[in-house]
């Protein structure tokens, strides 16, 4: 199963975030905007990433929710069939969620850093260390560390869980 070291933190100035990561990928991002939908699933997350009408993602991955660098697992299986694909997913599993963002993508060596800004929370940086075969959770943790470094980012800034659940959190009981 394919893996990566991940981080998520709160953005205070996204526009020097941007800069960075221009400078840092030698170019500008891929807009991506993404409506992401959960399902109940136990042991994992499960989510229908809508990327347009006819592309879309079925992503299941398994994480501690912890603030700091953290390892990740996923599958990723792709579908030009999006809608009907949420259609059996709503009938079979509970939804438990939705998020919508805009994402800018930059790729900086085997890393893949977000510029994420999420409808109802605000902005941030999700970084995604993909390791390679062979390739050590330490490495990629001090491949991540670097570049949180070079954004300016503090561990105040850090976040744990998902931006689902920061919007349950935020939703009145």
């Amino acid at each position: 199963m394919p893996s990566n070291i991940e981080v998520k933190a709160a953005l205070r100035d996204p526009a020097a975030a941007e800069a960075i990561a221009a400078r840092l990928s030698g170019g500008g991002p891929e807009i991506l905007r993404q409506d992401d939908l959960f399902f109940r699933s136990p042991g994992a997350r499960l989510k229908l990433r809508i990327l347009g009408p006819h592309r879309g993602e079925l992503i299941r991955y398994e994480r501690a929710d912890i603030a700091g660098l953290r390892a990740s697992r996923y599958e990723i299986a792709r579908t030009e069939d999006p809608d009907r694909l949420l259609n059996i997913l709503t009938a079979a599993l509970e939804q438990v969620g939705r998020v919508k963002k805009t994402r800018q993508l930059y790729l900086v060596g085997q890393t893949r850093i977000h510029i994420d800004a999420v409808e109802g929370l605000g902005n941030f940086l999700e970084l995604e260390v993909v390791l390679q075969p062979g390739q050590s959770e330490a490495e990629g943790r001090q491949i991540a560390t670097g570049l949180l470094d070079q954004f300016g980012i503090s561990q105040d800034d850090v976040l744990a869980g998902a931006y689902v659940d920061l919007l349950g959190a935020r939703q009145p009981h």
